[in-house]
């Protein structure tokens, strides 16, 4: 397994993703040692899909590289900040071959890591990074999933705001209770579905650097908007819980 983490002195506004990227040694996670030894963190950055699982993808575009590509933004945007975070890919490979004790299915076994990288690390917050696709084309715009308690809710809430306004849209965060990397991820957690590739705009948005450094951008600013109340507040325990009060009703955009 390698990880990128946030510590250390701060890199400069202007600093590569490729010159932080020292990577780390360190356990299984789900292992016995797992807990004592990787790093906390205020943020797990969950780069979708790598290795043989390319996620969706338009002619030789595929999903995994560019879900990299903006994971490694977010994480320097969040270092620059201040923020201690946590990206569980560093290169195009499959966090199953980081799992070899679970006997089950590749696809099994990678969202077993996922998983257990969350509630091992014990971070503050889990966001995992996404593309969206539609058979129809004009679908378009970010959608952000979150799983059914309030700090979850809250965090999409925020990240959904300021992705709209970044890509000029007005689509509401969405429950995503049923994605299993949803359902066992310890701390409050959404999937971010950045764009979709099957638009031409978004996919011209995805595919180049301004254009991923201003999705990253966005999600940094909602984490922060979450970090901000979720400490500030007495009331509220951004780890709770309980359940939002409603789900949304309609269901995610190119889903059909």
């Amino acid at each position: 397994m390698c990880l990128l983490a946030a510590h250390g002195p701060l890199p400069s506004p202007s600093a590569s993703a490729e010159d932080t990227d020292a990577g780390l040694a360190l356990p299984f996670a789900g292992s016995p040692t797992a807990r004592h030894t990787l790093p906390a963190a205020d943020v797990l950055i969950d780069a979708g899909h790598g290795g043989i699982d390319g996620g969706t993808h338009v002619g030789n575009i595929l999903e995994k590289d560019i879900n990299l590509a903006i994971s490694r933004k977010l994480y320097l945007i969040l270092r620059s900040r201040g923020m201690h975070a946590v990206l569980n890919r560093t290169g195009d490979y499959a966090l199953s071959d980081d799992n070899r004790w679970l006997r089950s299915s590749r696809h099994q076994r990678d969202l077993s890591q996922r998983k257990g990288l969350a509630r091992d690390i014990g971070a503050g917050v889990f966001i995992s990074v996404h593309v969206n696709w539609s058979k129809r084309k004009t679908v378009h715009g970010p959608v952000v999933l979150h799983r059914l308690d309030a700090g979850s809710a809250l965090l999409a809430s925020l990240i959904q705001e300021r992705l709209n306004k970044q890509q000029k849209t007005n689509v509401p965060p969405l429950a995503g209770d049923q994605f299993y990397v949803l359902k066992k991820a310890g701390p409050p957690s959404v999937i971010v579905e950045t764009g979709f590739i099957s638009n031409p705009g978004d996919l011209n948005m995805l595919t180049n650097s301004a254009g991923q450094t201003a999705i990253a951008t966005a999600i940094a600013d909602g984490i922060a908007a979450y970090r901000l109340v979720a400490l500030s507040s007495g009331s509220f325990d951004p780890g709770s819980d309980s359940p939002i009060d409603a789900e949304p009703k309609s269901s995610a955009p190119g889903s059909e």
